[in-house]
């Protein structure tokens, strides 16, 4: 399992992360061109997320993972090739394959190596760490975005970039599949342990897919579980606007990497924390969750520098929720096709993020924030844990 942690850490140490969204604003691109753009990364999740999951379940969450980081370096090559709207659309269509290809294999990858250990019950800690992992990333990678824009601009920012992406889709290789991952403190790594049941002939593609749907739509508590990883998780588009609220909100643009660094690092606090938080109860969960909405607020209303501390309670309220989120998933499922459910709650993750980037388009903070807002409300039903036993289920 450290080598899975490791692996979320450094496959978010990309430079370009920090400018994207205002290398398309300073290259001409308006507000509602941008989320044009953000519309366009998602419909491609649309499209290629159910699919991409499948895939990952027929054959091997670890290739996927390998796929993912080629498609996203070739995706930011072809921004620094073309910059312009076409280019930057191009870009987001090859990193939307990309990321579908990620969604459902890492959680497969994951939970079944902990299955396989007898550890299942430390999955809420173990993503905790992963996605805490990836998002300490950010802080490297705004140091280092801001020392190569101010030695090459964008383009050295964007080319390194490509070459990191490059390197992430190689050390993929060395994560273990089931059975081989130990829990994070547990000790030395131990040697390859066997699956405790020998895994079925392996199904065609579209049984597998068949499969994977039937479930996430048949069965009562993994569709609520499905519907309330979709509402949330699309909330994660909040951040490609980051640095366009600290710029707006009157931040140089040189400045605006580290005066947004508080924001990584309070959303992996909060993620973290997702292990304890899981013990919480569905009430204090949700209230939590509502307590950061109105801390958003708070920070559109001060419309100054500091509201970047509300955006940051905000921020790490809702990782930690997430992971909970996520966690109620991965204990509903217990067919075969883990990666392909994952994906079809991704899929309507898009759908939400598709919603907010709309919401930005016509009336920006004020009404992402009322979407929020009713996405807290829909929460108590959503995080409400329904036990099944969990068996492995992926390959």
């Amino acid at each position: 399992m450290r080598t899975a942690v490791g692996w979320s850490f450094f496959a978010d140490v990309v430079p370009l992360y920090e400018f994207y969204a205002l290398l398309f604003a300073d290259n001409g691109l308006s507000e509602a061109q941008i989320s044009a753009l953000f519309a366009v990364w998602s419909v491609v999740g649309l499209v290629a997320e159910v699919p991409s999951g499948a895939v990952a379940d027929r054959f091997s969450p670890r290739f996927a993972l390998v796929a993912s980081g080629v498609l996203q370096a070739a995706g930011y090559a072809v921004w620094m090739l073309l910059p312009g709207f076409a280019g930057y659309a191009a870009g987001f269509v090859l990193w939307g394959l990309g990321g579908a290809l990620v969604s459902g294999s890492f959680e497969t990858l994951l939970y079944d190596g902990l299955v396989a250990a007898g550890s299942e019950g430390q999955f809420a800690r173990v993503l905790g760490w992963s996605r805490g992992a990836g998002l300490l990333a950010q802080l490297p990678a705004a140091g280092a975005a801001t020392v190569l824009l101010a030695l090459g601009g964008y383009p050295l920012v964007g080319w390194v970039s490509v070459g990191w992406c490059a390197v992430t889709a190689a050390l993929a290789c060395l994560i273990p599949q089931a059975g081989t991952m130990p829990v994070p403190g547990s000790g030395p790594e131990p040697a390859r342990l066997p699956d405790p049941d020998p895994l079925p002939e392996p199904q065609g593609y579209l049984a597998v897919l068949r499969t994977g749907t039937a479930e996430a739509a048949g069965q009562p508590a993994v569709r609520v579980a499905v519907v309330g990883v979709a509402l949330l998780a699309g909330l994660d588009g909040f951040d490609e606007y980051f640095s366009l609220l600290a710029s707006g909100w009157g931040v140089p643009t040189v400045l605006v990497p580290m005066a947004t660094l508080a924001l990584p690092l309070a959303g992996a606090i909060g993620a973290a924390l997702g292990g304890w938080a899981n013990r919480r109860s569905t009430a204090v969960l949700s209230g939590g969750f509502g307590f950061g909405v109105v801390a958003l607020g708070a920070a559109a209303l001060a419309d100054r520098p500091v509201g970047l501390v509300g955006v940051a309670v905000f921020y790490g309220l809702y990782r930690m929720v997430l992971v909970v989120a996520e966690t109620r998933l991965q204990e509903s499922i217990t067919g075969s096709s883990r990666a392909t459910v994952t994906s079809i709650a991704a899929l309507g993750s898009e759908g939400s993020a598709i919603a907010l980037y709309a919401a930005w388009a016509i009336a920006g903070l004020p009404l992402v924030i009322a979407g929020m807002a009713a996405v807290a409300a829909a929460l108590p039903r959503s995080l409400r844990r329904r036990p099944g036993p969990p068996l492995l289920g992926g390959r």
